[in-house]
């Protein structure tokens, strides 16, 4: 196929933004779907995706328009998953940046930008929702035209949801992006970017073509691994899977070569040809940074091997999570796992239980700390039960981001004071303009990552926005605060907390579980400690049963003697009783400010 009539490019903007809408528009306008199969979020084929109204996952699809092949790639937009966008952004050579009409430029188009100019992309600015009765066209198009240091004239306008000024956005992706480049003689180099496990046709691959062409029956090799394989299948979206006859450089498609290990395949691997290998693989993506991590346990403990090969298959949907096998003495065996943010965790929990029928016990999030021992040796910990004795620490490091808070003016004072609270350092203020401004605080990501966006939202009536990037470790004054259940150690319950909040966290933990752990036929006694140091203490009463129900009359003495042979057989059950915590006490960690 010419080079000159391909153009692959993605959507980005920030979450609600318009992104779906559009794409669902494109294919309606360009007839790649029937009025018929047609149904809003038509590429959000995840059932959570439609149920949230956000796109989690990435998804590529290819349009025809006046003799052009055009490759979409929709992105998600909400912080979390910015791996998704930095991975489509790689498969391309431009981008339409939407903005909404009423909300304007948010924290999330900021960064998308960056990612998008980091690659030298071409960019497509578009105002979306100008149909909405709040929409402020020349206040959005001043912010664009700031932003992007372009003319006002350059910037396109549309509603989706009416159809209005799709042709000009089409026409504006043949004219404003360039086609892609790549030698089809050279040597095969083809990127992945995505893949999915298929029980009939084992690992499907989703690639952009660099170089080369291949075809089908062709043996192919996946350089990081090594390990070669007979294309059996190769296709294009249109938007459901359209084989076709060999797939070359410039275009975005699918492969399938019956690939049962899922360890096999790596997002950001280069694929090239078994026979004639190409010198050396495409650059690939970074290495995912998982920012926050929790337990993964099966309440029954025969899922284990499920939940495992459960994980396997999701990862090669979402490269962006990692996980290891750990033990818990009160969960048993699970996995320690680690996301980009509390979203994206739920997200997995979600489809671990809805996509593999998993029941699940997630464990409160924590963020990773680096220690310096006082060998100089560095650990990063991610599991507070692994945390050395305070005489073998040297430094104990959590990590800080920058965060970009872009909120109305008049929310200011209340937002900063919220920033101090969660001990954030002042960086700068930024006015958009008269009615907009954007804070920038150097935070620890553990004051942000449980309920920090939730209370941006309520202070600013819902039109606040948050991004955020990791900027490195710095020293603080941390402990490890632990649970005791009846004075055993519950580690699923430990924490790493600062010192100066643990005492009022610890109260506050210790009265929050006494309202979800279920009351025993025995005292539950619940304490929060420092080391050997009790901080916090309640208890739970026991269920009693009137044992002196039948006794009317008589000497008080036989009274007595029922009520010592009780409090005896209490002692004893509390020595043996077993206490099943429910899911609601690992997360109520969440709940305790």
């Amino acid at each position: 196929m010419d080079l000159k009539f391909i153009r692959n490019f993605s959507i980005i903007a920030h979450i609600d933004h318009g992104k779906s809408t559009l794409a669902d528009r494109f294919l309606l306008e360009t007839h790649a779907i029937s009025q018929r199969e047609f149904h809003d979020q038509f590429l959000d084929d995840m059932e959570l995706e439609r149920e949230r109204g956000i796109t989690i996952k990435a998804r590529a699809v290819r349009i025809t328009y006046q003799n052009h092949f055009l490759n979409l790639i929709d992105t998600p937009g909400h912080v979390d998953f910015t791996y998704e966008v930095s991975k489509s952004l790689a498969a391309c050579e431009g981008v339409l940046l939407l903005v909404d009409a009423a909300q304007g430029v948010e924290a999330q188009t900021v960064t998308n930008l960056y990612l998008a100019r980091e690659r030298h992309l071409t960019i497509v600015p578009i105002i979306t929702k100008i149909d909405l009765p709040n929409a402020d066209i020349p206040r959005v198009r001043r912010e664009i035209a700031h932003m992007l240091q372009i003319k006002e004239t350059d910037i396109l306008t549309a509603s989706a949801k009416r159809g209005e000024g799709i042709t000009q956005i089409l026409d504006a992706i043949i004219e404003r992006i360039p086609p892609p480049k790549g030698n089809l003689q050279g040597a095969l180099q083809a990127l992945i970017f995505d893949s999915r496990y298929d029980s009939y046709k084992g690992v499907v691959t989703y690639v952009r073509f660099m170089a080369g062409i291949v075809r089908k029956g062709e043996r192919i090799k996946l350089m990081q691994t090594g390990q070669v394989y007979e294309m059996e299948e190769l296709g294009v979206f249109t938007p459901h899977e359209k084989p076709v006859s060999e797939l070359g450089a410039g275009e975005v498609g699918y492969l399938a070569a019956n690939i049962k290990d899922v360890s096999h395949v790596q997002i950001g691997d280069t694929v090239t040809h078994a026979d004639s290998p190409a010198e050396k693989p495409l650059p690939g993506y970074e290495p995912v940074k998982p920012m926050v991590f929790c337990g993964l346990y099966p309440i029954n403990s025969k899922d284990f091997t499920s939940l495992r090969d459960a994980l396997g298959k999701l990862k090669l949907n979402d490269a962006s999570f990692v996980y290891e096998a750990e033990s818990s003495a009160s969960l048993g065996f699970g996995f320690r796992a680690g996301f980009l943010g509390l979203l994206h965790m739920d997200v997995i929990k979600e489809r671990l239980e809805r996509e593999f029928d998993l029941s699940l016990i997630v464990t409160a999030p924590n963020v990773v700390y680096r220690i310096v021992k006082t060998d100089n040796t560095e650990l990063l910990l991610d599991n507070p039960t692994k945390l050395p004795p305070p005489t073998h620490i040297r430094t104990f490091e959590e990590p800080y981001i920058d965060a970009r808070v872009l909120i109305p003016a008049n929310s200011l004072g209340a937002i900063m004071k919220l920033c101090q609270d969660r001990r954030g350092i002042y960086v700068s203020t930024e006015y958009i303009d008269a009615a907009r401004v954007m804070i920038i605080y150097q935070i620890p990501f553990a004051e942000i990552v449980l309920d920090f966006y939730d209370k941006i939202k309520s202070i600013t009536s819902g039109y606040g926005s948050l991004n955020y990037e990791f900027i490195g470790f710095q020293s603080s004054e941390l402990v490890k605060m632990d649970i005791l259940i009846n004075g055993s150690p519950v580690d699923a319950l430990s924490s790493i907390t600062v010192k100066e909040k643990a005492y009022a966290r610890g109260r506050g933990l210790v009265e929050k579980l006494k309202e979800v752990i279920p009351r025993q036929l025995f005292e539950v006694v619940i304490q929060a400690a420092i080391g050997s140091k009790i901080i916090a203490r309640d208890s739970i009463r026991p269920l009693s049963k009137n044992v002196t129900a039948k006794c009317y009359g008589g000497d008080i003495t036989r009274k007595r003697k029922l009520w010592e042979k009780q409090k005896e057989g209490k002692k004893r059950m509390k020595k043996i009783g077993k206490i099943d915590l429910p899911q609601e006490a690992f997360m109520s960690i969440l709940e305790v400010d």
